[in-house]
């Protein structure tokens, strides 16, 4: 199973032990294959930056987690230009890095991608929910 986890649930699973961090776990140790591409990689480092006091990570501690994850990620380079998120267009990177990826699930705690529901047949679930359908495999 293949999956890209958006910036919120990236973020939640590296600041955070609940659900995502769960999830960033199973996919670190190959449960499922983590995908990314540079731009969605990019938004996950910067937003980490941006907000040290909020996050409690200095710029080590960041790119420690920017290197975890291209360590472990597969990652692609998308082709298309999608435009599907009319509310929020900056979220479209996350649908063509899934599209690129060719993966199975779209996984966000943003209401603008869950409200899509699927993508080209691609599942857009929570992260409780993309954990529960990993338990079931």
């Amino acid at each position: 199973m293949k999956a890209v986890l958006d910036t919120n649930v990236l973020i939640s699973g590296v600041i955070a032990t609940g659900v995502p961090h769960k999830l960033l776990v199973r996919g670190l140790e190959h449960e499922y294959q983590i995908v990314v591409s540079v731009e969605t990689l990019t938004e996950f480092r910067e937003t980490l930056l941006k907000y040290p006091e909020r996050f409690h990570m200095d710029e080590d501690e960041v790119q420690e987690e920017v290197e975890t994850l291209r360590y472990f990620a597969e990652f692609v380079a998308p082709q298309e230009d999608i435009t599907a998120v009319e509310d929020d267009p900056d979220d479209d990177k996350f649908l063509e890095a899934a599209v690129a990826g060719d993966v199975d699930y779209l996984v966000s705690g943003d209401g603008h991608l869950l409200s899509l529901d699927s993508f080209r047949g691609i599942g857009i679930v929570e992260p409780r929910t993309f954990y529960e359908l990993l338990d079931d495999q």
